[in-house]
This record gives structure tokens, sequence and C-alpha cells, in this order.
């Protein structure tokens, strides 16, 4: 037994917000004996802490448990499985490093049990795992076979199980059936082949998260389109540059984005992009706008029903044209094809644990990566879609949350802030969350503890990727212990180096991946593949092929990493390399700061690069610039020094969510 640790007085609980007889209950509970500090945390976090508790009084009791640890530890967790948990993943007893090594190891046992389990529909079945004879770089996954992806969505399962539970703002609960879903996506495919189009054309959706977006997304690849991911937040031009790239046919769009008592153009950004047919959904009830001549209102274009026979194709085949964040130049163009949906799906099954029968909520959209992955992630896992037609940030949307019955709910950490601040989770129930999952950015531990305590202590499994590679490179998992904003693994079927400067493998660097990977892009629509992606990489340690990634990654203790953003986002302060995360999360702990941004930028005739920092929240006056110079050397470097604070409103994002920094740095360049 460990002695018990230094506590917080009753004094300081009772002044975090607790009443003098819940300080006295804490503190006993804290005392009572336990075998390490980690077991003292299972038990508060598991049977004494509760979410009404005051944060400060979570907060202070975590870090009292884990006061004595070593810094040659592993990262203090806050959510350990227990043994029964363990056993009822998908990792199963042995664990997840025994199921992370057979998929890098023995991939084709590894992939022939994944197949099985998603339930993946073969018309003929592959010939071999991967072909790697044209090389690692060019790998090609499951020779030979022939099946449309769509379809195992719907074969082989439940027609009468959950498929989608929504709700729009204010609504009541509404489900969808397996077989409605199926019904509502042929209806779409065979309505798009009416109008000519067929295997191989592009179709353009662009409109918010919808069970209407879902069901035409489904629909175009059973009819064995292509989908081209446009977010509804784009600007006519950005629409319009998606559109040329992708070679788009038609577009399903909305009339207006319903925001409250607010009406948002879309349609008419759509027409200004000067878009193909346009297929207008009205957002309530009767359309809103007039439509440009040739173009067709939703009742128009649903077909009768009629039988419809899905398009089978090989793995190769094209399914969805999604962008990179294009935040310079042209984004990329990404095609994923019959096989990324896969990664996508066995991500769920692996590091989120996902089940038959669960519900999947995850506030996002099809112009970024994560709205198909939502749609694949759940459906292939037998799993329902939970959607929230409404905005995400508030009390609406955290009750959506209990009241669907939502077991893994995805987030940015924006949103976690919003929360945070608005108290949008005061009183509601997620006792039904198995966990949380978070992507997008790096996050703040003291952010995500917080997360935890709002649903008696769930894990939060980071999830880190990118579009190109359909899924993660990095994760957490329901299988390992957890602990705020750090992963525990490489993502299932993946193998990784850090590289520093030098190209050679570093305890703090650049993530290289080790191709073959399932899931990742072999070619681009705009841009030369190699070059982005493999030009200039060094050899491996053993003398392997590497691919580029861009994020900045550091191994921690234990097997444990921890991400500083993207490696250009990385910045020398006199002679000392650290990451915009870094200082971000320092500058969030002052009271009053929303969120902030940090970048580098040369000063005029050269010199060392200045730290300036955007900052959403106080005024940008003398006393924040001190705070935040006194955050930024506390808990990081003295000699960081902080060249100016710059107020804004809000952060630039990216449709994904991710701060945009180079727009920043480019206002300050061009003063």
């Amino acid at each position: 037994m460990t002695e018990p640790p230094p506590s917080p007085s009753v004094a300081a609980l009772v002044a975090a917000g607790c009443s003098a007889e819940r300080a006295a209950d804490l503190l006993a509970a804290l005392a009572a004996p336990a075998d390490s500090g980690e077991d003292r945390w299972d038990r508060l976090s598991r049977s004494v802490l509760r979410p009404a508790d005051p944060f400060a009084a979570h907060e202070a009791l975590f870090a009292a448990c884990h006061a004595n640890r070593p810094a040659s530890a592993p990262p203090a967790p806050a959510w350990r499985p227990t043994a029964a948990e363990l056993a009822a993943t998908h990792a199963g007893p042995a664990g997840f490093a025994a199921l992370h090594h057979q998929s890098v190891a023995a991939p084709a046992a590894f992939w022939t049990r994944v197949l099985s389990e998603l339930g993946i529909v073969f018309a003929a079945p592959p010939s071999a795992t991967v072909d790697v004879s044209s090389g690692a770089e060019d790998a090609r996954w499951l020779p030979g076979a022939e099946f449309n992806i769509a379809l195992s969505c719907f074969d082989g399962r439940d027609p009468g199980g959950l498929a989608v539970v929504r709700q729009t703002e204010g609504g009541p609960l509404q489900t969808v059936s397996r077989a409605q879903l199926r019904s509502d996506a042929e209806a779409v495919a065979r309505s798009l082949a009416a109008l000519g189009l067929g295997p191989g054309d592009a179709v353009a959706i662009d409109m918010p998260m919808t069970l209407q977006s879902v069901v035409v997304y489904l629909g175009v690849v059973l009819l064995g389109g292509a989908v081209v991911s446009i977010a509804d937040s784009f600007a006519a031009e950005e629409i319009g540059t998606r559109l040329r790239i992708s070679g788009a046919r038609a577009i399903v769009t909305q009339d207006v984005i319903v925001r409250g008592e607010r009406r948002l153009p879309l349609y008419e950004r759509v027409v200004a992009a000067e878009a193909p047919l346009a297929i207008v959904i009205p957002a309530e009830g009767e359309l809103a706008v007039p439509l440009r001549a040739g173009d067709r209102s939703w009742a128009e274009f649903i077909a009768q029903e009629a039988p419809f026979t899905p398009h089978l194709a090989g793995p190769e085949h094209v399914t969805n044209i999604l962008f990179s964040s294009g935040t310079t130049g042209e984004p990329k163009a990404i095609p994923w094809t019959q096989v990324t949906p896969i990664k996508a799906a066995t991500d769920g099954w692996a590091h989120h644990d996902i089940h038959p029968g669960e519900v999947v909520a995850w506030p996002t959209n099809l112009g970024w990566m994560m709205g198909p992955w939502l749609i694949y992630a759940a459906l292939l896992n037998g799993a329902a879609i939970a959607l929230y037609e409404g905005p995400p940030h508030g009390e609406g949307f955290c009750r959506f949350v209990q009241d669907a019955g939502v077991t893994m709910l995805g987030v940015v950490p924006s949103l976690v802030r919003a929360w945070q601040t608005n108290g949008a989770t005061d009183g509601v129930d997620w006792s039904g969350l198995r966990c949380f999952s978070s992507t997008g950015e790096a996050s703040n531990p003291r952010e995500y503890l917080w997360l935890m305590s709002r649903a008696g202590y769930r894990p939060v499994v980071e999830y880190c990727g990118g579009t190109e590679i359909g899924g993660g490179y990095i994760c957490g998992s329901l299988a390992q212990p957890q602990s705020p904003s750090t992963f525990s693994t490489p993502a299932i079927g993946c193998a990784l180096h850090l590289l520093g400067d030098d190209g050679r493998p570093a305890v703090e660097g650049e993530v290289a991946l080790v191709p073959p990977m399932l899931g990742s892009s072999n070619r681009l629509l705009n841009r030369d593949h190699h070059a982005v992606y493999f030009e200039g990489m060094p050899a491996g340690p053993e003398g392997e092929v590497l691919r580029r990634h861009g994020d900045w990654m550091e191994a921690l203790p234990g097997g444990y990493f921890r991400a500083h953003g993207r490696a250009d986002d990385t910045m020398n302060l006199g002679g000392i390399k650290t990451s915009s995360a870094e200082l971000e999360r320092a500058c969030n702990r002052v009271p009053g700061v929303v969120e902030s941004a940090a970048v580098a930028v040369p000063p005029p005739g050269g010199g060392p690069s200045q730290l300036h920092v955007f900052v959403v929240g106080p005024d940008a006056d003398d006393g924040l610039r001190s705070a935040l110079q006194a955050a930024i050397r506390g808990h990081l470097n003295p000699l960081f020094k902080l060249a100016a604070v710059h107020g804004v409103d809000a952060l630039p994002r990216t449709a994904s969510g991710k701060v945009m920094r180079r727009v920043l740095r480019a206002r300050l360049t061009a003063n």
C-alpha cells in the first residue's frame, strides 16, 4: 500500500465550490489505502467523484493522486480499463499491443479477420491481401476483389436494425432503420441514373451533415459514382475550385442553412460558383429560393421505385474525392477508393471499439474526412449514426447525446472549450457513453480531464491522421490506459518513425509513415503524389521506404506520444525549437482566454523570429500580455519572449476546424 498523497485542505475544496461535508468525504476517499496513485485515482474517478462536483476539486484530486509520480513514468492515466473492460474490447485479454503487432507483422491474417468482423461483402473475393510487386509506395490492396463498399453497410445485417437516429434543432428524436436507409439510398441512385449519370461520374454534395446528405452519399456510391465532398461553409470561389478539379457533373445542395432564427444562403453560393446541374433540397418544407433553369427540386428529382442493381467494381474504384485544407494555394484533391472506407471502419473497430447496436455521434460535415468516416465507421461496425441537425455548441446537442443513447462521441478541441465556457453539459447525463474521441488539432490536458469528468470518466481516444490515409496513424485505444491529450499507440496497421532535422530517428520530430498502409492514397488528382509524399525522404532505420506526413510528435515514456502540431508550425525562439501547440497550451491557462494561436514571424530586416499570440477572449492590453508572458515563461521556457498580443473575435479555421496559423502569419507579414 502506498502512503496517502499530499492532499488539498478542506478549505481549498470549499473554496473550489464543494460543501464542507462533501470536501471531507472526498478527502477521506483520497486518504483510503491503495496500492498506487493510479489505483487511488481509479477508485475516486469510478466510485466517488461526480460530474456535479466542482471541476477544481476533480483537478486537485487528480494532481494529488499522481503527486509523487516520477518524471520517467508514462503520462498519468485518467482512465484505465478493468480486466472485464479489456476482455470485452476487440483486442481482447491479450491487449492492444498484440493486436497492433499482428496488424503490422502478419497483415494477411489480420485483415482476413477484420474483413470478416466488418462484414465486407465481395462479389469476387480478393486474390491476396496486398500486392507490393511495384514497391511499397505503390502497394495495391485486395487485388482481384469485386464489390460495392456501400452494400456492406446493408447486406448481411438486420434490416430492422437502427441505422440513424436524428434530431433537428428543437424537434423530436427520429429513427431510421437499415432497410429504410437502403431504400432511400437506392432511390437516389436510380434518380441519378435517370439523369444520365453512372459509374465513374462525380457528384458533389454541399450541405450540412443531415439524414439527406447521408442518403445521397450512399446513393452515389451504390451508383458507382464518386462523391465530391464540399463543406457547407465554403464561399462560391472555393466551391467552384472543387467542382472544377473534380469534374463534377451534378451537385446536391440545400436552399438555405437554418441556424436558429437565421437563414444562411447555400444554393445562392452554388449558383455563384457556376455549378453544373443542381438538385436542391428544402431545409424547411418548401424551397425558400427560386431555382435556375435546368436545376431540380428534390421532389422533382426522386424517381419512383424501380429495380436497381448496385455497381460492382475493383478495389481501386474511386468512391469519394476529398480535399486537403487548402490553406495555401489550390487544395490537394485526394481520391478515396473502395479500400479507404475499410481503413476508417477498422479504426472505429480497433481504437474506438465500436460494436453492433451502439450509436456513434461526431459533429462534422461531408466536406471533412470525418463525415465519410462517421458513415463507414458506424455502419460497417453494425452501429447507428447519430445526427443532430443544428449547432453542436449548446445544450440542445448535449441533451441529444443523452437522449439518442450515444455510446461514442467525437469532438474537436474548440467544441470542448465552448461547452466548458457556456455550461452546455450542466445537468446532462452522459453516463451512457463508452468513450469520447478527439481529432482536428492538439488538445489541452486540463480541458480533456474536464471532458472526461462530465461522463463519469469515460476515456478520450485521441485520434490523429489525415484525409490522404483515410483515418488515423496514431491513436488511443479502449484497450490501454488513457492520459488526457496523449496518444497511446500507432494506429492499427501502421508503423511510423519520428525524424529529427537531420533525418535520423529522434525522440521528438517529424512523423514518417512506413508503407504499405491500407487506406493510404497512391495518387492525387491535381498533384504529383510521389513529390508530395515521398520525394526527398530518407530511408528508414531498416532501409524502409518512408512516407512524409508532416506532423510533429514527441515520444513519451511507456510508448505514449504527444502532438505538437504540424512540422511547419514549429518555431525556433532564441535557438530553442518549440511548437505552436505547446505555446497555446500555456497561453490557454490564463484566465479569460477562450483560445489562442501562436505564430513566429521574422522581423523586418531579418533576425530571430518573434513570437506573436492571437487571443480570443479578453482585451489585448498590457495586463494580458504580462499574464501570457508569465504563463509561457512559467510553463515552457523563461527565455521565450512574447513580442505582441493580438485580440480577435475568432480564429480563422479550415472547414475541418483546424486553426489556419498561416493566415494569421500572413496578416502580420503583410503589414
